[in-house]
């Protein structure tokens, strides 16, 4: 099979992480898998549902295996077993697949694709550090729940606000320049019609120098429909857990995909940038908080 042909465009190719070693490759028109015996492909306006799923074998190589759907229930699921940046991956192919007028090129999947999950555990020695640090997130949240607030955990190193302490104006003003514009240009540019598109503005809205570039400033946030049922309001049984889960994967039908993207493309490349870990929703808001991590609540405002 021939891939790249001369009328496509060549987004992206990555091999498998295990046997047998498979080259997947994406395109501005399809998604192909190249195996050693037989290969298979799909084209990009034919994909119905994408999803990803992790074997213990998959978390410890910080990949995933990729299932895309056809449309056509005739035709089988295309597999990319064992692929690294696999999440991220799944949402822009989803995305891709749900709005025909996203346009990427290989500088904004390469920005999709660049943020790297944490390294496995290799041995005794990390895994007894993890364990500690584990126990001691798990005090610091006990000892909030008694009625005093735990202290967050900065980073060293960072980028805005190393060990607690924030860096002077002109220092983040450099870091914006140099390293965030051009990574949001690149990501979110096939959002926002074009790289050229995005501005400060995107991201601190129209009125962000008035407001000295306070975040959050984005008013739109794809609202899921726990909100309009009243669950979060009227119901005392929803913990934080339970909200984190919901207003992280849920959203309206016509937005869910590219909730996605933001999900696993934007939130943890903005989040790599800063060098702080990226909101994890399977948490309660307290273990979010003293880690200091990345979230969409960052940036978009709740009415």
């Amino acid at each position: 099979m021939d891939v790249p042909l001369p009328w496509e465009r060549l987004l992206w190719s990555r091999r498998g992480l295990l046997p047998p070693w498979d080259r997947y490759v994406l395109t501005d028109f399809r998604l192909v898998r190249l195996g050693r015996h037989e290969s298979d492909e799909l084209a990009i306006q034919d994909i119905a549902d994408v999803q990803h799923r992790e074997a213990w074998i998959d978390r410890l190589l910080g990949a995933s295996t990729v299932v895309v759907q056809s449309k056509s229930r005739r035709r089988a699921l295309l597999v990319l077993p064992h692929v690294r940046h696999g999440a991220q991956l799944a949402a822009l192919l989803d995305l891709t697949a749900a709005e025909p007028t996203v346009r990427w090129d290989q500088r904004s999947v390469r920005a999709a694709l660049k943020w790297k999950p944490r390294t496995p555990i290799a041995g005794f020695r990390e895994a007894a550090l993890s364990v500690l640090t584990l126990v001691l997130a798990v005090f610091i949240v006990a000892i909030s729940l008694h009625g005093k607030a735990a202290a967050v955990i900065y980073p060293g190193d960072d980028a805005i606000y190393p060990s607690g302490e924030k860096k002077d104006r002109a220092t983040i003003v450099t870091f914006m320049e140099s390293d965030v514009m051009p990574w949001a240009r690149a990501a979110l540019g096939p959002l926002k019609g074009g790289s050229d598109k995005v501005t400060c503005d995107t991201c601190h809205g129209r009125d962000a120098e008035a407001r000295d570039w306070q975040m959050p400033a984005v008013a739109r946030l794809p609202q899921p429909a726990v909100t309009s049922r009243g669950w979060e309001t009227y119901s005392s049984a929803m913990d934080t857990q339970m909200r984190n889960a919901i207003y992280g994967y849920s959203a309206d039908t016509d937005k869910q995909n590219k909730a996605a993207y933001m999900r696993e493309v934007v939130m943890p490349g903005m989040a790599r940038l800063l060098h702080r870990p990226a909101y994890d929703f399977t948490q309660p808001y307290e273990y979010n908080r003293t880690h200091f991590a990345f979230g969409c609540y960052h940036c978009h405002r709740v009415s």
